[in-house]
């Protein structure tokens, strides 16, 4: 394993990281639920994205016209869309929004064990404050 993954603090704030690029990819689903044909995305689930970050390195896509490296930048098409609307459309604005309460719980985790964390490492040094 590697030493940043058994650092909590590193953990936690790569978790946050994942997270924070989750609720944007769940806002754009939301911004586009009226636009014809628009497939909503999700990411590959966290302990997938580890476990890509572990073995090599991606080429970042710093514009949208850039072809993905050879595993993407990590958005997929969103594998739970069942039903579509005439228009093609398969935006659930019910499911989105339980992914989105689903982020923003495990946003609220993993801030608070950082914090605990970080909390543990003063006590330790002997400064409370």
């Amino acid at each position: 394993m590697d030493a940043g993954r058994s650092d909590p603090l590193a953990l936690a704030e790569e978790r946050l990281r994942w997270l924070d690029q989750r609720q944007r990819v769940l806002a754009q689903n939301i911004a586009n639920a009226n636009t014809p044909g628009y497939q909503p995305q999700d990411l590959v689930p966290f302990a997938q994205h580890l476990a890509r970050t572990d073995t090599a390195a991606e080429p970042r896509r710093t514009d949208a016209a850039h072809l993905p490296g050879q595993g993407g930048d990590g958005v997929r098409k969103d594998r739970t869309a069942i039903e579509r609307a005439p228009d093609g459309n398969a935006v659930s604005l019910d499911q989105q929004a339980l992914k989105v309460a689903e982020t923003d719980q495990a946003h609220a985790l993993a801030t608070a064990l950082r914090s605990r964390w970080l909390a543990m490492y003063r006590t330790a040094l002997g400064r409370n404050g």
